[in-house]
């Protein structure tokens, strides 16, 4: 993660489960980047969605972190179990304490993003979904932007499955760059979309920030679109239906 801070990254992204908030704390205290420079993201895991567990689990996250408040607090997985107003109602609690800058959900569906808009009427800032080539998106997305929301991309590239796709890697060529880097371009072009990949080498950390000096066309975008499989890396039995 330092190296990655060194390079120029200033959003890091954490959750309660990854169980490295510790690490993270550590490598920031380490890089010498200023707090404020950061954009610092972790998630509340499902388990812990009740008022309290959200208040508890969250000070345990600040204490493992090094840090007063967190910029972007999520849930990390909707759980019907736990009514969405009283999670919500605490995560805006956490924000005007102070201890989180903006609040915002992952892995919400269109219906449960609607409940938290419409009926909590959340103040949310982004909802953090599986988004790349081969996953179609357009119905969030159109949620997202009719709400002025951000959607944050995870597993950009389907978690290694399309880093050889013929088609993205033809498009590469024509640029200079790699099949990965093709479709990291074409997410990050898309209004209202953020991404976050994952990067194991400094040199897949400086690959990942070589995508903003090339503009794929009209017709590429066309042919990416073409590559959508309904093919989701994330579908937990405990997850959502991404049908309703």
């Amino acid at each position: 993660m330092t190296s990655a801070l060194s390079l120029g990254y200033r959003h890091i992204d954490t959750a309660q489960a990854y169980g490295n908030e510790e690490e993270v704390g550590r490598g920031i205290a380490k890089s010498g980047v200023k707090r404020e420079d950061i954009f610092l993201t972790t998630k509340v895991w499902r388990s812990s969605l009740d008022a309290r567990g959200v208040k508890s689990s969250t000070a345990e996250s600040l204490d493992r972190l090094g840090t007063d408040y967190v910029d972007l607090l999520l849930v990390h997985w909707p759980n019907d179990s736990v009514p969405m107003g009283e999670t919500l109602g605490a995560f805006a609690e956490l924000k005007a304490a102070g201890k989180t800058r903006h609040i915002g959900v992952s892995n919400y569906t269109p219906r449960h993003l609607t409940e938290a808009i419409e009926t909590h009427k959340a103040d949310l800032f982004c909802n953090q979904v599986e988004y790349h080539p081969q996953l179609n998106q357009d119905a969030l997305l159109a949620l997202l932007r009719k709400h002025g929301l951000a959607l944050v991309a995870y597993s950009p590239l389907g978690r290694g499955r399309i880093v050889k796709n013929p088609v993205l890697a033809k498009i590469g060529a024509k640029y200079g760059k790699s099949a990965s880097q093709v479709a990291l371009n074409w997410l990050v072009r898309q209004d209202n979309v953020a991404t976050i990949p994952k990067a194991s080498s400094p040199a897949h950390c400086k690959a990942n920030l070589e995508i903003f000096d090339f503009e794929i066309t009209a017709e590429e975008v066309a042919e990416i679109a073409k590559l959508d499989a309904k093919s989701r890396v994330w579908q937990p039995s405990w997850g959502p239906r991404w049908d309703g």
